[in-house]
């Protein structure tokens, strides 16, 4: 039923792009509402459920190597750091019982809890908090830090058994969410097919391609989970998905298209949050005709993006400008949200400056099992047809996206969400210097460059309001240079079983499953 709405609403958009209309505003909202279209009612028990997701996990499950968001959402359950988030955004101790940091902020002093135990029943000892540190550090052989900001680090020692200190080489206000890097058993090499960590669920099983399951970990040091075992169904169809869900073989899902969402009966409760990512038409800056900034501002004048979260995720998703969402809040820089508002003379001017007064050709590479960007390139094929762009949408599954978009970067362009990895402003930011691993879109700036470097350098790195000023300074070249043609922050409706309580919206992209139980 989504693609036939979307395809008729396509019909007249070409119409409606050439006059400048624009739709309503969305906004989501924190609604518990509940549906009823009318399906059949789940039936699992409340101590093993089934959440449905749309991809499959990394082949290496090992939270240091881990690639994807996807991955890191399903494993939020499974590790810990010496600290980690909360639902409302706080950073609480976790495998630490409680820490200090030295008035210049160059010193972090943290004890360690007692009774922190690792899944194999081992306790946790300073030596496997420094063995987890040292290996996200390590930059032995030219490597690049697993961790970026643990570059920073000068030592890191353990004074006693429960004590560990970590010195750094300037202070820096962000490091503190650099500690949510999961804490390993030192030397354990098993990781990525049989991974161990400290969270409140353990590592069961797993069928590629089709399931992960885990199981609660009863000598977990907080909170037991009141679900005992949950598995992660994995469908690269989101027919399939609301099949699955209608018949009652899943109990919780996330990311849901509204269309989806309708289709399920009073069964379930239907939960609105954001995604907390940045979905944008991300832009390989190196490949012709992108290396041109005239091109990607063209790109940016051709697209009215209310009207693309308005037909493509129904209104749900929040305006962006740039690589910061707004849960993010003192970072998130609204003026730049309309920055550029369509105008598709300007975008022809721009494009014909460049030397395509024709247009070209591009191509719009997609994660098939992701409907919200798939029905996201769609309206936006349409959009760029009033200014001669002709795309073209390549639908291809998501390992084939990780390992040739997003390893390889053999791409022209890209429809997807990104996420912080850590719940700071600098892991949304950082990727699109010129050095850094995860720049997949070949981003070259020297002045972004320069202002990261000033975010490492001197009272800067210690003084928040410096550090705001900078992160903004970058957002605004990222969105004055058109890195990407910046879309939205997507609306997230998570489908859970009516008798269900307990699910919690975090500011970063995770599923926490350790307080959902009946009643």
């Amino acid at each position: 039923m989504k693609k036939r709405i979307l395809a008729g609403l396509l019909a007249a958009l070409l119409c409606a792009a050439l006059s400048g209309c624009g739709g309503g505003s969305g906004e989501s909202g924190a609604s518990g509402a509940q549906n009823s279209a009318g399906s059949a009612s789940p039936e699992s028990t409340a101590d093993s459920i089934t959440v449905g997701i749309a991809q499959d996990l990394d082949e290496s499950l090992d939270p240091h190597l881990t690639v994807s968001a996807g991955t890191r959402e399903v494993m939020f359950n499974v590790f810990e750091g010496l600290v980690k988030p909360t639902p409302d955004g706080d950073l609480i101790d976790a495998v630490a019982d409680h820490h200090e940091v030295s008035a210049d902020g160059t010193v972090y002093t943290f004890t360690l809890r007692e009774g922190v135990k690792f899944h194999n029943g081992a306790a946790v000892t300073a030596d496997d908090v420094i063995w987890s540190i040292e290996r996200c550090a390590d930059t032995s052989e030219g490597k690049a830090p697993l961790v970026e900001a643990f570059s920073n680090i000068q030592s890191v020692k353990a004074t006693d058994d429960k004590t560990v200190v970590i010195t750094l080489n300037a202070p820096d206000s962000e490091f503190l969410a650099s500690l949510t890097t999961a804490i390993l058993p030192a030397g354990y090499d098993q990781q990525a097919t049989a991974p161990i960590g400290t969270g409140p669920f353990k590592f069961s099983g797993r069928v590629a391609g089709e399931s992960i399951t885990l199981e609660r970990f009863d000598d977990y040091w907080g909170k037991k989970p009141a679900i005992k075992d949950v598995t992660f169904k994995i469908f690269e169809s989101g027919d399939a998905m609301v099949l699955a869900l209608q018949s009652g073989a899943i109990d919780l899902c996330a990311h849901l298209t509204t269309t989806q969402a309708a289709q399920l009966g009073d069964g379930f409760r239907i939960l609105n949050g954001t995604m907390n990512l940045v979905q944008a038409l991300y832009l390989n800056n190196a490949v012709k005709p992108l290396d041109d900034v005239r091109v990607r501002q063209a790109l940016c004048y051709a697209v009215d993006k209310q009207q693309v979260i308005d037909l493509a995720t129904d209104g749900t998703g929040v305006a962006l400008g740039s690589s910061i969402y707004p849960t993010f809040t003192k970072y998130f820089d609204d003026s730049l949200t309309n920055y550029y508002t369509q105008d598709l003379e300007k975008a022809k001017s721009l494009l014909t400056e460049a030397g395509y007064p024709n247009g070209f050709d591009l191509t719009i590479t997609v994660p098939s099992n992701y409907q919200p960007h798939v029905d996201t390139a769609q309206v936006l094929v349409e959009q760029l047809k009033a200014v001669g762009v002709n795309a073209q949408i390549e639908l291809v599954d998501w390992n084939t996206w990780v390992s040739r978009v997003y390893t390889d970067r053999d791409y022209q362009s890209t429809v997807v969400g990104v996420d912080a990895s850590s719940m700071t402003a600098r892991a949304m930011l950082e990727r699109f210097t010129s050095t850094y691993g995860k720049n997949f879109i070949n981003y070259n700036n020297a002045d972004y460059d320069a202002l990261f470097e000033k975010t490492q350098l001197g009272a800067a790195a210690d003084d928040d309001a410096a550090q705001v000023d900078l992160y903004k300074q970058m957002e605004k070249n990222l969105t004055e240079n058109a890195a990407n043609v910046y879309l939205e922050d997507l609306g997230d409706l998570v489908a859970i079983r009516s008798d269900l309580t307990g699910y919690q919206f975090y500011p970063i992209y995770v599923m926490d499953l350790s307080g959902v139980k009946a009643g």
